[in-house]
């Protein structure tokens, strides 16, 4: 399958003939790795955890000024959980860790 998918992706020009069974296969396969891909993010999103703008503050020790200068230059964006502007988790650690996830 990954042949196929190598070939896709040259830059050359090709006119290919391919089986019938073998292209059922590489459909497949791509849905199977998108669906891989999808399940990955899904599950990454449901073990997401948000803090409020005062945990927030207090977890990077810094003022709230700085999270509306952060929100401004697009560093640190809040989102809308349940009404609620909260903070990301996982975006506080990326910032922690000086931008690497």
């Amino acid at each position: 399958m990954e042949a196929i998918l190598n070939l896709l992706t040259s830059e050359s020009n090709l006119n290919i003939t391919i089986k019938r069974s073998d292209l059922m296969d590489f459909g497949k396969f791509l849905i199977n790795q998108a669906k891989t891909e999808l399940e990955t993010e899904v599950i990454a999103q449901q073990n997401e955890t948000y803090k409020t703008r005062l945990e927030t503050c207090d977890f990077l020790k810094v003022d709230q000024s700085t999270l509306w200068r952060y929100a401004k230059r697009g560093y640190l964006m809040p989102v809308e959980v349940g009404g609620k502007r909260m903070y990301r988790m996982s975006d506080l650690k990326r910032i922690l860790n000086g931008g690497r996830d």
